[in-house]
């Protein structure tokens, strides 16, 4: 095997049947369901379709079948670094196209039922509870690591395929609920939470990176010094490298994670703040009209009891909901 040099990795690839076919049929069900949508006459963005198929497949194709699948035998660093995406980018790609959604909008009625079930149900909700999802992840990469699992994979082919699909669903039982599927998370998940989840995240995504890197001990260390090529650095130096790209990887996801949080939050309160306004546009209305009303020709004023005449206030002066509280405040600016 020749040494890796740039041109060498960029144009290294090998293909790896289950892989590719966990690609075709993705990529399918995502491409039929966006059909069904706009035969429908409803519409779906690009910039999702795009994402899913670029980010997320494209992650999935690059961990399994480039340079990195055909020197994760021989350098430690590769395999890190084919893991990292699998857990990481490829399902935050995923999230970024929304396929909970989309599968609703496609699906025939039952069955669009029958899948809202499923992601609602006790089990998903469990597996997808803030906090348990992220240390699934953090165990599934330590797990991969500090016992024989990442080493037996290595020897065993259809383990080394487990090991791919055990990545890429325990990272996206983190992602897509808290950036497609809302229904999955509870009520108090709010964007702000979030938010807060993500940075946290973000911080124990470090923590297989710091470790590997400065573990005392060779991971694999047996397979990888007897299948050490002249030409590859150190075993414990290829070990340092690979988790130093863990870590890279791991952090410089977690800004642009963070940063989607956000953009939904900001445009959560604006649809949030033009269905109120539009509340208050009608309210405001009505009172307008029910304080302009006069009494019928010939009937004599009557005198207004105290009751009446609280009966008769603005409904924004009595009431103690939102839009009250904000007429009243646009009031007393006034």
């Amino acid at each position: 095997m020749v040494e890796p040099t740039v041109g060498v990795l960029l144009t290294s690839w090998q293909p790896d049947v289950p892989a590719l076919l966990l690609v075709v049929l993705l990529g399918g069900l995502y491409g039929w369901g966006v059909r069904r949508v706009r035969a429908a006459g409803g519409s779906w963005s690009p910039v999702r379709t795009a994402a899913f198929a670029v980010v997320g497949l494209g992650a999935l194709v690059v961990a399994t079948m480039s340079a990195l699948a055909v020197y994760d035998h021989v350098l430690f660093w590769p395999a890190a670094v084919q893991n990292v995406l699998l857990d990481l980018v490829a399902p935050l790609g995923l999230a970024l196209g929304d396929p909970l959604r989309l599968a609703a909008r496609a699906l025939p009625g039952p069955a669009a039922a029958r899948l809202r079930r499923v992601t609602t149900g006790r089990v998903l909700r469990l597996l997808t509870f803030p906090l348990v999802s992220t240390a699934l992840v953090l165990a599934t990469e330590l797990t991969v690591y500090f016992t024989p699992y990442f080493a037996t994979a290595l020897r065993v082919g259809w383990l080394h395929e487990l090991m791919y699909l055990h990545l890429l669903a325990a990272g996206c039982l983190f992602v897509v609920p808290v950036l497609a599927g809302e229904e999955t998370l509870p009520a108090w998940c709010t964007h702000p939470v979030r938010a807060a989840l993500v940075f946290l995240d973000g911080v124990i995504d470090a923590i297989p990176g710091v470790v590997v890197m400065t573990h005392g001990t060779l991971i694999a260390g047996a397979w990888y010094l007897h299948h050490h090529p002249s030409w590859s650095p150190d075993v414990r130096q290829d070990q340092q490298i690979g988790g130093g790209a863990m870590l890279s990887i791991a952090e410089l996801v977690a800004l642009p994670f963070l940063l989607l949080i956000l953009v939904q939050w900001a445009r959560a309160e604006r649809v949030q703040t033009a269905v109120l306004d539009r509340q208050l546009d009608r309210q405001q209305a009505a009172a307008v009209a029910a304080s302009a009303a006069v009494p019928s020709a010939g009937s004599a004023p009557a005198v207004p009891s105290a009751e009446s005449a609280e009966r008769v206030r603005p409904w924004w002066e009595t009431e103690g909901n939102e839009v009250a509280a904000r007429i009243r405040r646009q009031h007393g600016e006034e």
